[in-house]
């Protein structure tokens, strides 16, 4: 069950999101900070990992920066079962775990309040389109949508507990086609 709970996303930004050898240039150093990095879960512990590294090697690196910003996203796609994302200039591409989310109604307002901006394929992939030219902008971009889709599911899960989950299909498949 604990290897149920600990999958991974995958996450393609379309930059650079590393710990550069100029900035710490310790190889096992890097190794041990990348290995605490695959741990951090909230948003507390990054930012304390984040002035930690301030602390210790001075100023983030853009790419830290970066690095930062996608386990910050990895920790969004975790509460809204997203399993994958690529995201580019046009915008973004996302997937669901198991091609689930937690709250489908809640899904389909989201698309439609989005209209033009955001739909579901057939395929159960959420496309959200976008202009994002610089990586800032689509990290930025990933995570406003990643906090929304988070705060969807999340809704489903507390009305879930209080009704206590008598309605099953508020986990089913996607189904909008």
């Amino acid at each position: 069950a604990e290897a149920e709970d600990r999958w991974s996303t995958q996450i393609g930004i379309g930059t650079s999101v590393l710990i550069p050898e100029p900035y710490i240039g310790d190889l096992n150093t890097r190794l041990g900070l990348y290995r605490r990095l695959a741990r951090l879960e909230t948003q507390g512990e990054i930012d304390s990992f984040a002035a930690e590294l301030v602390d210790r090697f001075g100023p983030l690196p853009v790419e830290g920066e970066h690095l930062l910003k996608v386990i910050e996203i990895k920790s969004l796609c975790r509460t809204a079962g997203v399993e994958k994302v690529e995201a580019g200039p046009r915008g973004a591409t996302l997937n669901f775990r198991d091609n689930m989310y937690a709250n489908p109604a809640g899904l389909v307002e989201f698309i439609s309040q989005h209209a033009g901006t955001a739909k579901l394929r057939p395929d159960h992939t959420l496309v959200y389109m976008r202009n994002w030219d610089e990586p800032n902008e689509r990290l930025e971009g990933v995570r406003f949508l990643l906090e929304n889709l988070s705060a969807i599911a999340a809704q489903s899960a507390a009305a879930d507990s209080s009704a206590g989950a008598s309605d099953p299909s508020s986990s089913a498949i996607l189904s909008r086609t």
